[in-house]
């Protein structure tokens, strides 16, 4: 079984900055055969798809609203993905989750595990 278990959200104010976490364990479990992907959720809103980065490492992807603020990366020794979250705005609160899947890809639907979910909160 596959375990993705986020850290380090919290609250923060605008223009601040955060840095995520999401460990990943499970037996057989290959790390690099998965892409990781970074998803969110506001209150009364749909999910949304944040980055995603390669197995290998070499290719990312981001979501337009959070280009040039947001940094996603992976530690395949230590089978974790980050997410520098900078310059937060209000706007940025949600609770984040991590997921992996067999593709680098901005669709949630082709996610196979997912993390429990942290959250952030950007004060005004």
């Amino acid at each position: 079984q596959v375990q993705l278990v986020e850290s380090g959200g919290g609250l923060v104010q605008a223009g601040g900055s955060l840095r995520l976490s999401c460990a990943a364990s499970g037996r057989a479990f290959s790390f690099t055969s998965y892409a990781m992907g970074w998803f969110r959720q506001a209150p009364g809103k749909e999910r949304e798809f944040v980055a995603v980065i390669s197995g290998s490492g070499g290719l990312t992807y981001y979501a337009d609203s959070v280009k040039g603020r947001f940094t996603i990366s992976r530690d395949n020794a230590k089978n974790t993905v980050f997410l520098q979250m900078n310059s937060l705005k209000p706007e940025d609160t949600a609770v984040y989750y991590c997921a992996a899947g067999p593709l680098t890809t901005t669709r949630g639907g082709n996610y196979s595990y997912w993390g429990q979910g942290t959250q952030v909160t950007v004060s005004s």
